[in-house]
């Protein structure tokens, strides 16, 4: 870790990017065979390009325990080594990306968010990353920049300029204070769960009022991200096409986490659900 990303400079969500550098590594490093070091810093490096009209916009959605979004800028140079090193390609320094290049680009970042979303099960409970192609800069404003710098340091090092919306750094933020607020009262709650549980008279109970309560749950079938032009122009007899094909499972969510997946089924003329994998419930 750099300078720059010592914990007493950190912004709160500082761990959340740190999972992704970590992440980042370890798929290069699977891919190489070979270590590949990735450091998060919360200043610009000396060696970032430019904004330019040849990088690459990615957008990564988050649903689930963290709900959000975050923005990744890839200059030409880091798109191409990125590439190559995911594609097992040549080094070839002075060639233009292509549509291959950025195409492969995105892969590579799915398969990074993918072990981000196991990582940060435990913290934050179970989270859905949607990892997608942007035309261009985000249109939301910035709340938190952090870069990744990927390889070796200099002119020859991969650079990710990630900025982070402010719904995702609110939720973060959230986090952070439940956590420090949660600390002093665990050995307390602790202690009346244990209390309670002794005492088989009050016990069942609470817990039996406690199953009487109603939850509301979602059936989600897909996702789609939509140019503000592109909902404008939604009339009646528009198809709008989900990330989701037909035969794969529609998810059961509960205030926006993720409770089962299964089959959609038609009861008494109304949508149900055959449930075949069950997720379990995180109750932080």
């Amino acid at each position: 870790m750099t300078e720059a990303a010592a914990p007493a400079r950190q912004p709160e969500p500082a761990d959340y990017i740190l999972l992704w550098s970590e992440s980042l590594s370890q798929v290069l490093g699977q891919i190489t065979a070979s270590a590949v070091p990735c450091t998060m810093q919360a200043e610009a490096p000396a060696e970032l390009a430019p904004a330019g009209e040849s990088d690459l916009w990615a957008v990564v959605t988050s649903s689930g325990g963290l709900r959000g979004e975050m923005s990744l800028r890839l200059a030409a140079p880091t798109v191409l080594r990125l590439a190559q090193i995911f594609m097992s390609d040549a080094p070839a320094p002075d060639a233009e990306p292509t549509n291959d290049h950025r195409d492969a680009v995105i892969e590579l970042l799915r398969q990074v968010s993918g072990i981000v979303t196991t990582a940060a099960k435990q913290r934050w409970g179970e989270i859905q990353l949607l990892v997608e192609l942007a035309p261009a800069a985000p249109s939301w404003p910035s709340a938190g920049t952090f870069w990744l710098l990927a390889g070796e340091q200099g002119a020859s090092g991969m650079v990710l300029e990630v900025v982070l919306s402010a719904a995702l750094v609110a939720e973060l933020k959230a986090e952070k204070a439940q956590a420090a607020e949660a600390g002093p009262a665990t050995a307390q709650k602790e202690s009346f769960v244990s209390a309670s549980s002794s005492d088989s008279g009050t016990s069942p109970g609470a817990l039996d009022r406690l199953m009487e309560v109603q939850l509301a749950m979602t059936m989600r079938f897909g996702a789609r991200r939509m140019l503000l032009r592109e909902v404008l122009e939604l009339n009646p007899g528009s198809v709008i096409e989900l990330d989701r094909r037909v035969q794969e499972p529609v998810d059961l969510l509960l205030d926006g986490r993720l409770v089962a997946r299964g089959e959609v089924v038609v009861i008494d003329g109304n949508y149900g659900l055959r449930v075949t994998d069950v997720s379990p419930l995180d109750p932080g």
